[in-house]
């Protein structure tokens, strides 16, 4: 299958209470290093006709700004928690300027979650402002935005199911823990794997950096980028140099091209 050339940026690399963390002072969130300072996790999709996002963390707003994105296509969701969909009302704007619903991707438990946290939205009485929302509900079925393929890749988060997404040679696996057999057959093949590492010490629902480093050895791509990272994996700088060639922490604006 030929698949359009894309770039991918990091629009966030942090855990669920950013980088910094609210009063903290440890050498992490005290770093002067820009590479230490992690909004929450979520990657911009683009080729040379469609935009996507995964994820609408609080950050959103922001990381919409800092990138100067006018114009936005779909948003695809991974799981219900609030630091991966909390930003949501702010497609707003992109209902202003692009004059439509935004369609938006999620499994069917992260749907229950958007239409109970943003009721308003899909209330029989419409006001102006509102975000308007179009919803697609996904399974592990592959589906297509613009010219975007897309394989979804089910994943756990202990015992929440999340999705996992590859984008032709390109895939995002983020706040999973645990990634069966059958599953780990659709990341094979894989050039740039992203992976969720949270700390590391061992945790309950994520993949510590041992866990996430044997993974990538395991699927085996050309260069894995370690993701989702809290203040307790340390310092930017002196984790990159304990990794293997072909393993790099992401940093917030890290572009990738594949």
């Amino acid at each position: 299958m030929a698949y359009p050339g894309l770039k991918i940026t990091f629009l966030g690399t942090g855990t669920s209470t950013g980088v910094p963390m609210i009063g903290c002072d440890c050498e992490v969130c005290t770093s002067t290093d820009e590479k230490d300072k992690r909004l929450r996790s979520s990657i911009l999709v683009q080729s040379a006709e469609t935009t996507l996002i995964v994820d609408t963390g609080p950050d959103f707003r922001y990381q919409m700004l800092r990138e100067k994105i006018h114009r936005l296509d779909a948003v695809l969701f991974t799981h219900p928690h609030k630091d991966h969909i909390a930003g949501l009302d702010d497609i707003r704007a992109f209902n202003f300027f692009n004059k439509k619903a935004m369609p938006v991707y999620a499994n069917y438990l992260t749907e229950e979650a958007i239409r109970r946290d943003f009721y308003y939205a899909f209330s029989d009485t419409k006001y102006p402002g509102i975000p308007e929302i179009e919803l697609h509900t996904i399974n592990q079925t592959p589906f297509t935005v613009g010219d975007i393929p897309v394989t979804p890749i089910l994943t756990w988060h202990l015992k929440m199911p999340v999705m996992a997404f590859r984008f032709g040679k390109f895939t995002y696996i983020t706040d999973a823990n645990r990634i069966d057999d059958k599953e780990k057959e659709k990341v094979k093949g894989t050039e740039v794997l992203v992976l969720n590492a949270l700390r590391k010490k061992e945790h309950a629902s994520h993949f510590n950096l041992k866990q996430a480093i044997d993974l990538a050895q395991e699927l085996n791509p050309r260069v894995t980028y370690l993701t989702h990272l809290s203040h307790q994996m340390g310092k930017h700088a002196a984790v990159e140099s304990e990794l293997p060639d072909n393993v790099h922490l992401a940093y917030d604006g890290l572009i990738v091209n594949i």
